[in-house]
């Protein structure tokens, strides 16, 4: 009955990433299918963090995110939790070796999430690091089955693709940050203060990012080369639409990509990988 709960739990994970997330759960049916439990449970583990800290507004989000932890940090030493998400987490965490600095650097940004609303340079690299790029890593862990070489190679730009996508979520979301959280992540700006000139310094800085990022798609395994490709294309038609827009704009809306837009780029990606253009 161990391998039903595993299964179970499993899908749980599955279930989660496909109500919160049509970009990633695209992105995840682009993988292999040997690596798409792992991911599901990646994904899993961090929605649910996300969710202590942005979504329950009448808890105790501090105690919530405490016991989430506590949990988490259990079930990867005991190697089962009731919770399924948890359980499917920590058999990832467990079978590809991922390992604690990149789940304790996580949970840093998370706990940051709970109080702090203005971000230094150095503190906004660190919350980029712990949110974004570290998850990228534990993904990486996964696409490179255990082949230490191969993903020390591919660290470096799997941080600078995670990097490059968070930024363009915090410009995406700027009114959402500020209006629902008190948030703004970048240094030195403020959402009455947001100009162009800022949005295109903050460009200049993820177009660098997406630069050294891409350099290394073409070196994934087999297994995750298309989907991680898929991503970037959805994450750079975000970019160069977030682009063309202005920045008081930005100020007053969040901007989206259609998911008939999604849609067609997964197809140019297909197309391209059949075709052997990857």
């Amino acid at each position: 009955m161990e391998a039903l709960y595993q299964e179970a739990s499993l899908l749980s994970s599955k279930v989660v990433t496909n109500c919160y997330s049509t970009s990633f759960s695209l992105g995840i049916k682009a993988l292999g299918n040997e690596i798409h439990d792992p991911i599901y449970a990646i994904y899993g583990f961090v929605r649910l963090a996300d969710e202590i800290v942005d979504t329950f507004h009448q808890q105790d989000k501090k105690t919530l995110l405490d016991e989430f932890v506590n949990e988490t940090n259990l079930a990867i030493k005991r190697k089962l939790s009731l919770n399924p998400v948890l359980h499917s987490f920590q058999w990832a965490v467990n079978k590809y070796s991922i390992e604690q600095e990149l789940i304790d650097a996580f949970i840093k940004s998370m706990e940051w999430d709970l109080s702090k609303t203005e971000y230094t340079r150095a503190e906004y690299e660190e919350y980029i690091y712990g949110s974004a790029e570290v998850v990228g890593l534990m993904c990486l862990r996964v696409f490179c089955q255990g082949d230490e070489s191969e993903y020390q190679k591919l660290k470096f730009p799997a941080k600078r693709l995670g990097a490059a996508f968070q930024k363009i979520n915090f410009l995406r979301d700027l009114k959402d940050d500020f209006d629902d959280k008190g948030r703004t992540y970048f240094p030195n700006v403020t959402i009455e203060s947001f100009n162009d000139e800022q949005k295109r310094g903050i460009e200049a800085d993820i177009l660098k990012d997406f630069q050294d990022g891409f350099k290394g798609i073409k070196d994934l395994p087999k297994n995750s080369k298309f989907g991680v490709y898929t991503a970037y294309c959805y994450y750079l038609a975000l970019f160069d639409k977030i682009k063309g827009i202005k920045a008081d704009r930005i100020r007053n809306e969040r901007i989206r990509i259609t998911d008939g837009k999604k849609y067609a780029i997964l197809v140019q990606c297909f197309l391209k990988h059949k075709l052997g253009m990857l």
